[in-house]
C-alpha cells in the first residue's frame, strides 16, 4: 500500500513538472513574438502586412483547433455566436494592430512590460465597471508594476534617444494592453459555456478575417507577393511559435497544474524577453531596465495570483 502510494506521489510530481515545462514553453513562444517582430522590421514591412502575414499563416491551425476542441462538444450558444465578433476584433484584432505598430518605435523589452500590465488593468476595470473592492495589497502591487514600467521608459528613452518615438510607442502598446483586458473581462462567463480552447480557435478565426480584410482595403494584393523572403519565414515562425503552439500549450499547462501556477510561470515572460532581446537583436541592457523589469514581474505576479 505504502509503495503505492509512493509511486502515485511520483507520478504526481512528474504531471505538475511537465506541465510547468509547458507553461515555461508557452511563455517563450509568447515573448518571442516581439523578437520576430523586431527582425523582420529591418526589411521594408509595415506592421499591417507582417500581422496579415502572421494570421494568414496562423488561420488554418485555428480552423483545425476550433473543429477539433469542438468535437463532440453541444452546439456553441447564441450569447456565444453574438459575442464572437466584438471580442475577437477587441481582443485579437485591434489588440495586435495596436502592438504591432507600438514595435516599431520601442524595444522588444519595453513592448512587452507594458503589454504584461494587462492584469492591472482588468482588476482596475472591475474596479470601475463592477464595484470590486481593491485591496492595500493590490494598490502596492499597481504601484510596484508601474514604477517598473516607468524605470524601463527611462532606459528606452536613454538608450534609443528619441523621446517623443519612445512615447508614441508606448502608447501604441498601451492601448494594445487596454483593448486586451476589455477582452478579458468580455470572455469571462463565456468560457466557462464554450471552453477556453474552442473560443480562443473561434475568436482569432474572427480576427483573422478581419486583419485580412484590413490589409485588403489598405494595401494592393500584390504587396503580399512582394516582400523580401525573411520577412515570409518571420510571419510563419510567428504564427507557429509564438501563436498557434504557445495557444495549445497554454491550455494543456492549465489542465495539468490550474490556472494560478500557469499564471506565476507566465511572469517568466518579459525576462525571457529581455534576455532574448538582448541576444538576438542586440538590445542594450541596463540596471535601470532590470529593475525596473523585476518591479513589474512582482506586481503582476501579486496582482494574478491574489486570493479569491
Amino acid at each position: 500500500m505504502s509503495a503505492a502510494l509512493a509511486i502515485g506521489s511520483r507520478l504526481r510530481g512528474f504531471s505538475i513538472s511537465k506541465g510547468v515545462l509547458l507553461a515555461m514553453l508557452s511563455a517563450a513562444g509568447f515573448s518571442a513574438k516581439a523578437i520576430f517582430v523586431k527582425l523582420a522590421y529591418a526589411y521594408p514591412v509595415d506592421a499591417i502586412t507582417l500581422l496579415m502575414l502572421r494570421m494568414v499563416f496562423a488561420l488554418p491551425f485555428f480552423i483545425l483547433m476550433a473543429g477539433i476542441s469542438g468535437r463532440g462538444a453541444a452546439r456553441l450558444p447564441r450569447q456565444a455566436w453574438m459575442m464572437l465578433l466584438p471580442l475577437g476584433l477587441m481582443g485579437y484584432y485591434l489588440s495586435s494592430v495596436f502592438d504591432f505598430i507600438g514595435l516599431q518605435y520601442v524595444s522588444s523589452t519595453l513592448e512587452r512590460l507594458v503589454l504584461f500590465l494587462y492584469p492591472t488593468f482588468v482588476l482596475l476595470f472591475s474596479a470601475l465597471l463592477f464595484r470590486r473592492k481593491v485591496g492595500l495589497r493590490e494598490w502596492l502591487a499597481l504601484g510596484l508594476c508601474y514604477l517598473g514600467t516607468g524605470l524601463a521608459v527611462a532606459h528606452d528613452w536613454h538608450a534609443l534617444g528619441a523621446g517623443q518615438s519612445v512615447l508614441i510607442g508606448v502608447s501604441w502598446v498601451l492601448a494594445s494592453a487596454l483593448c486586451y483586458s476589455l477582452y478579458l473581462i468580455g470572455t469571462g462567463e463565456l468560457v466557462k459555456q464554450v471552453g477556453a480552447l474552442r473560443l480562443s480557435a473561434w475568436l482569432c478565426i474572427v480576427a483573422s478575417l478581419a486583419i485580412i480584410v484590413h490589409f485588403l482595403l489598405t494595401h494592393p494584393l500584390s504587396a503580399a507577393f512582394s516582400l523580401p523572403w525573411p520577412v515570409y519565414g518571420y510571419g510563419l515562425a510567428m504564427a507557429l511559435l509564438s501563436t498557434v503552439l504557445p495557444v495549445a500549450l497554454l491550455n494543456e499547462a492549465i489542465r495539468r497544474v490550474g490556472a494560478n501556477q500557469v499564471a506565476l510561470v507566465s511572469t517568466l515572460g518579459p525576462v525571457i524577453t529581455l534576455f532574448l532581446g538582448w541576444l538576438v537583436l542586440s538590445e542594450s541592457m541596463s540596471l535601470l531596465q532590470i529593475v525596473g523589469a523585476g518591479l513589474v514581474v512582482g506586481g503582476v505576479a501579486s496582482v494574478s495570483l491574489r486570493k479569491k
